[in-house]
């Protein structure tokens, strides 16, 4: 199967600079991409990538020295192409919104590659193509890709690629678990195990208020408003990383330990039109959560099974059957008014969850 890994890169002053320099080339072809797409389009003409690269290639880049400077990957302009395409074909189909210009110092990055030959990664030193040798936090598996990307996050950078893997199926102790999502626990599983939310961002929201008022008191453009913003940056990156990792022990311990794992297809984007709750919502990362859990259950060899949105796991009981009419987020306690069985709201759902599966 075909993994991704992310890593954040070890990276000397000057080696920055050329990271950054790659950066703003891939975001200078973009912007003048989508700028030139709209000027056609406007003109009555229907434009697609391949034009736009090609009337690049032939008289835009040769007026741009800087571009085609020594130590310069020219493959980035390419790739910066195929995002554009990539997202004015999503907006076609619906799939997302009209693409927007790039700016400076938001989601930097570029994609590189060695003309088609593979490039061999492993352990904690990589040799791009026409930058050279860097470095790495943590070992790389010893594989080969053909591309790489490179994207900056709050003034670090981070390399990511793909590359093929065996399965590795584990062992498994339980047949069947039912996962129920929530804001108190994370997940509270059939088996009785709760994993609690970390509620990253709520405790670290004072902080990030602090910082962001202070980042709005400097002037624009000096130096001490540029160290505050990355200042506040990288407090962002470390309450996602707090949160991805939970959600990375509670998966790998799904995956590895079940063989069927049963979730509720929760309807996130209509949970966060609830005002009071949609924080909360959010920082449990409930979209990330399930998409942990498709990769990993191939990976060590689960299944995972989604119930249906309008299944009625909360409201019905997991002794009897009986289903209530009205179930209010208050009530954390289920009690049966047919049969008189009291159970925990989330643990009923999760083994409703579980049964659901086998039927």
């Amino acid at each position: 199967m075909l993994l991704s890994i992310k890593t954040k890169l070890k990276l000397s002053a000057e080696q920055k600079v050329i990271m950054s320099k790659h950066a703003g080339i891939a975001r200078f072809t973009y912007n003048w991409g989508l700028a030139t797409w709209q000027n056609l389009y406007n003109d009555g003409y229907k434009p697609n990538k391949y034009l736009l690269k090609k009337f690049f290639n032939n008289h835009v880049k040769p007026e741009f020295e800087w571009i085609k400077e020594k130590g310069i990957c020219q493959k980035i302009t390419q790739y910066a192409f195929d995002q554009l395409g990539d997202a004015y074909s999503r907006f076609f189909k619906g799939l997302g919104g009209y693409p927007k210009f790039k700016k400076k110092g938001q989601n930097d990055s570029f994609t590189i590659d060695a003309s088609g030959k593979p490039i061999p990664v492993g352990g904690v030193r990589v040799k791009l193509p026409t930058i050279g040798w860097v470095k790495t936090y943590e070992g790389l598996p010893h594989t080969a890709t053909t591309k790489l990307s490179i994207s900056r996050i709050a003034d670090d950078w981070y390399i990511a690629f793909a590359y093929e893997v065996e399965t590795e199926p584990t062992p498994k102790s339980v047949d069947v678990v039912g996962v129920d999502l929530g804001i108190k626990e994370l997940a509270t599983l059939s088996t009785g195990i709760t994993f609690p939310n970390s509620k990253t961002y709520k405790k670290n929201i004072q902080k990030l208020k602090r910082l962001s008022k202070t980042l709005a008191r400097k002037a624009k453009g000096s130096s001490n408003r540029h160290k505050s913003k990355i200042k506040l940056a990288k407090h962002h990156a470390r309450v996602s990383n707090i949160r991805k990792d939970s959600l990375h022990k509670v998966t790998n311990y799904l995956c590895k330990n079940h063989a069927l794992v049963v979730v509720e297809d929760l309807n996130v984007s209509g949970m966060m039109q609830n005002h009071k709750l949609a924080q909360c919502i959010a920082d449990c990362g409930f979209h990330e959560f399930k998409r942990q859990l498709e990769y990993k259950c191939k990976k060590f060899g689960s299944r995972l099974v989604v119930a249906d949105r309008w299944y009625p796991s909360s409201k019905t009981c997991s002794n009897c059957g009986c289903k209530k009419e009205s179930l209010s987020l208050s009530q954390r306690v289920y009690s049966c008014e047919h049969c008189g069985y009291v159970m925990d709201r989330d643990l009923n759902a999760a083994i409703n969850l579980s049964r659901r599966a086998l039927a």
